[in-house]
């Protein structure tokens, strides 16, 4: 065993971090992002900074105001925002921008030379609003579905209808695409040529009672949602390389050859709904799935849970599959990429196949939608469980964005995060952390806030703001405190975005499951969001992917297609290049797989790969030849000669590789010898990324217990360093070899993270410092003077406290309506000065604050725990303790509804609750506000192993 302290003895002026119950101690400088020539944290970049997505009402914006709020960005921290125009404020039209008009498009140049200028990045919706759409799709190349209408005949009886649709809402007249007639007897005819121009049908049947299916290629009628001024019109056919031409061509137009300083190009999550049909599906079914669909309309379209409607409509989904693939999301991105842009792109929504699409663009995004709620004490929820219409943020949904990232080494992975955190008004920035660090554990590296809305400066507060966000807007209570926040999120990002990603598993999604089990009500199969609890965590592959995270494995999905690309060498998986490399693919138990991924899948364990099955998979997708495809997967399945060798596990050699049969696929790594990370044993939660010399670990504790003990790293390293995202300290940590492993000593406070670097050579720089308590912790009891420094609806009187209480409480009664920030100042003494450090705990705080000592900065402390160290900063006898505190926007809120004062005056949703009923806060009650303590100073001192 090599340790690299055997008794660590650290000296106050050694004092550059640490964390736990005696955390890290912060500089007047802990909260800047960039971090000094010497430091060994990554050079910050524009792209490692958060960002946000900027709303611009009704495009009613000018150019002294755009350029003050990029100000306010660079001021704050952010690296960036992403343009993305919607209806507008009520009262400003004659302001309003119509989208891409001259006057437009110059702000769009003043916006990007400016942020250029300030080193801040633009992205743009290409849209308004969402879906994608507008003004130049005609009904022809708008967002389509199939329309089924059913006849009856009886033996020589003609049909006195026209065969035409019966839809007097439905725009011009819809193409006949399909006329089956069904006899009793088993008869199946196509009468499409017995069909005139204007719909008569010129055939009898002779004998029998007959049903006829006549299908149109119908118009959904979907508008824009939230568009813009200009941006409105018809959601376009995603499936229709002719609609998305026509789309394309106003930005070309508009563009023409002048370079738009954008540095990608943005599509939200596909919202098209009842969208099944393009003018070409029917003949491209045919050609792609190697049969006509017609002859089975009725099958089809019916609600038959049999194994035929369940095949007609898989194909049906896959054939959409293929086709939003080619004609709307390659195509897309090609022209991007002839812009000298990005493409940024929600997957997730669409009718394909989720990996598929992610792994087309350049930036693959992700969302977070809702709360989650983690066990970390203290940490308070204001909104209402009930209020939330759909399941919380999943780390599983997360990581198929990421995953398509990481697989084929794409630089950036990104997440529209924080949309509706919680009801508006009543989130802290506490409540940002995890979610961000959920989302940064499922491999995202490039966070956009879910947002900040463009507001004029002679809007009355809160200015304007969009129905669907987290306020990260100027006009909140805690923006100077946001910060930290984004100092937060800027130091893990300069991580994620080094080196490559590295994990252990490769686990095969199997996608025709899911539309196979689809509901039958729908030809469309959306991979949405919202609807995870029915496609994604009732299957073997979700409870595979949760089991195998958290054992301590590295898990990354892939697809049919993306596992055709892969190659072995040594013995594992690379897809790409550049992009991570597997120990070990595992297939989840899994009913339908095509024949030619499982012969895929053998031939990567014939040349050297392992290859885990949880089961044989049973059968194939579709409808085509299906005997002889299910003949070749059971000739391929019976080839595998399996024998046991170990509890649970049985194997069969092919090639140089092998292919493991396990109901426990842990079971069969561990077999392998591939080994997990025990760290997760703990609780922690961990995500690795590969640098050359080494390794980082980014690890969270989102547990309710305290760490505070060596945990084993599955790696072998000669120097480990410490690196504090919450403060941005770093110093040399105390670890030690153990065989294949390394240990660390970590002390990690409940909802604290840490970064760990591992190296191979020795590392240099101070040690960093173990702290723990040395005496009882001491109050310090105050009198406290309170003063109102910025905020509304007006500033309550200066306030001396015997005691500490909720500005709810004050006597002021301007104070309980009162949102914004307070300094609360004290003295106090310290006889000596002997310990090592001092630990500050602010106690209950609503909802953040700013810490000076002495009139040195210590830091914003804006999450759980909220203590900062502030040894550095005390001195022997009179001490001034200053804390700035920033409450939540609601009591401002609750007082102007309570007083009817019209603030909510925008055009098509206005501003709708979390559970999308009108806003009203007048029933409210205050929130509490405030410092509220207890503040104690506990003694520190350096632990001895």
């Amino acid at each position: 065993m090599q340790s690299r302290y055997s008794n660590l003895l650290v000296a106050a002026g050694l004092l550059l971090g640490g964390v736990s119950a005696c955390q890290q101690v912060p500089t007047p400088s802990a909260t800047r992002p960039t971090a000094p020539a010497a430091s060994p944290w990554p050079t910050v970049t524009t792209q490692m900074r958060p960002w946000t997505r900027w709303w611009w009402m009704g495009s009613a914006v000018d150019a002294r105001n755009l350029r003050l709020q990029l100000n306010q960005f660079k001021e704050a921290g952010l690296g960036g925002a992403e343009i993305t125009p919607i209806y507008g404020a009520v009262g400003y039209e004659q302001q309003y921008l119509d989208f891409l008009s001259p006057s437009w498009l110059k702000m769009l140049h003043t916006t990007t030379h400016t942020a250029d200028s300030l080193g801040l990045g633009i992205d743009m919706n290409l849209g308004t609003g969402w879906p994608y759409g507008g003004p130049q799709i005609q009904p022809e190349q708008a967002a389509s579905k199939l329309v089924v209408q059913k006849y009856a005949l009886a033996a020589g009886q003609s049909l006195k209808q026209k065969v035409v649709l019966q839809d007097p809402k439905h725009p011009g007249r819809a193409p006949l695409v399909a006329l089956t007639a069904y006899g009793s007897k088993g008869e199946r005819l196509d009468l499409r040529s017995k069909v005139t121009t204007d719909g008569t049908l010129n055939w009898q049947p002779t004998a029998g009672s007959w049903e006829l299916y006549a299908a149109f290629g119908g118009n959904t009628r979907q508008m824009v949602k939230r568009a813009a001024p200009g941006g409105a019109g018809l959601v376009l056919d995603h499936l229709s390389p002719e609609a998305l031409k026509t789309y394309l061509n106003r930005f070309d137009q508009a563009f023409a050859s002048q370079p738009t300083g954008v540095r990608s190009f943005f599509n939200d999550s596909y919202e098209v709904y009842g969208a099944d049909f393009t003018p070409r599906l029917l003949d491209e079914f045919e050609r792609r799935r190697g049969y006509d669909v017609r002859p089975y309309l009725r099958e089809l379209t019916s609600q038959s849970t049999t194994d035929q409607a369940a095949r007609l409509r898989d194909d049906y989904r896959e054939t959409m599959a293929e086709l939003v693939q080619e004609n709307f999301v390659t195509p897309w991105t090609t022209w991007i990429h002839g812009k000298k842009g990005l493409a940024r792109n929600q997957s997730h929504g669409f009718p394909g196949n989720l990996l598929d699409l992610y792994a087309t663009v350049d930036i693959p995004e992700c969302e977070t939608f809702g709360i989650t709620r983690f066990p970390i004490p203290g940490m308070r929820y204001y909104s209402e469980e009930a209020a939330y219409k759909n399941p919380p943020p999943d780390l599983v949904m997360l990581k198929f964005a990421s995953s398509a990232g990481h697989v084929l080494g794409k630089p950036l992975v990104s997440s529209e995060t924080f949309t509706w955190l919680g009801e508006h008004f009543k989130v802290p920035l506490a409540n940002c952390k995890p979610e961000v660090e959920q989302v940064f554990l499922a491999g995202v590296n490039h966070v956009f806030y879910h947002g900040t809305t463009y507001s004029p400066t002679e809007a009355k507060w809160p200015g304007w703001l969009f129905y669907a966000s987290t306020e990260f807007v100027p006009a909140n209570s805690w923006w100077p405190h946001l910060t930290g926040l984004n100092d937060y999120i800027t130091r893990c990002q300069s991580v994620l975005q080094a080196g490559r990603p590295e994990s252990d598993v490769l686990l095969y999604w199997p996608v025709y499951d899911v539309r196979h089990h689809a509901p039958p009500d729908k030809l469309e199969m959306l991979i949405s969001i919202h609807t995870i609890d029915e496609w994604l965590q009732p299957t073997a592959f979700y409870q595979d992917a949760q089991q195998l995270i958290k054992r301590g494995y590295a898990v990354d999905f892939v697809s049919d297609k993306l596992l055709q690309q892969s190659q072995v060498s040594g013995g594992r998986l690379q897809v790409a290049p550049q992009g991570a490399v597997y120990q070990a693919l595992v297939v989840p138990k899994v009913a339908f797989m095509p024949v030619e991924t499982l012969e895929n899948i053998v031939q990567r364990a014939r040349q050297g790969a392992t290859v885990i099955l949880q089961e044989l998979p049973t059968d194939v997708p579709g409808l085509h030849q299906l005997e002889t495809r299910r003949q070749r997967l059971r000739a391929i399945t019976a080839a595998l000669n399996f024998r046991t060798v170990g509890a649970g596990v049985q194997q069969a050699e092919v090639g140089s590789g092998r292919v493991l049969l396990a109901p426990n696929v842990q079971q069969a790594l561990e077999y392998r010898n591939i080994t997990r990370e025990t760290l997760t044993d703990s609780g922690l939660k961990f995500i690795r990324r590969a640098v050359p010399d080494g390794r980082y670990y980014y690890l969270v504790n989102h547990t309710a217990t305290a760490l505070d003990s060596w945990v084993a790293l599955n790696t072998t390293a000669n120097s480990m360093l410490l690196l504090d995202p919450q403060t941005g300290r770093s110093g040399v940590a105390a670890s030690k070899r153990e065989g294949n492993s390394t240990s660390v000593r970590l002390q990690l406070q409940p909802g604290e993270a840490m970064i760990v670097k591992t190296s191979t050579t020795p590392a240099a720089g101070p040690l960093w410092p173990y702290l723990t308590p040395t005496g009882t912790a001491q109050p310090v009891a105050g009198p406290w003077k309170v003063r109102f420094t910025e905020g509304g609806p007006a500033l309550p009187k200066a306030q001396q406290l015997s005691h500490l209480v909720s500005w709810t409480q004050l006597p002021d009664t301007s104070a309980a309506r009162f949102s914004g920030r307070a300094e609360y100042t004290t003295t106090f003494t310290l006889p000596t000065k002997a310990p090592a450090d001092y630990l500050l705990k602010l106690g209950d705080v609503r909802e953040s604050a700013h810490v000076w000592v002495n009139g040195h900065d210590a830091g914003v402390v804006w999450s759980f725990p909220h203590e900062c160290h502030i040894g550095p900063y005390l001195k022997k006898g009179r001490n001034e303790l200053k804390i700035e505190v920033a409450n939540l926007m609601a009591n401002h809120i609750i007082d102007l509804d309570k007083r009817k004062v019209a603030w909510r005056k925008y055009h098509e949703i206005n501003f709708v609750t979390l559970a999308y009923e009108p806003f009203d806060a007048a029933t409210w009650s205050w929130q509490p506000s405030g410092l509220l303590g207890p503040v104690t100073l506990t003694p520190c001192a350096p632990v001895k192993f």
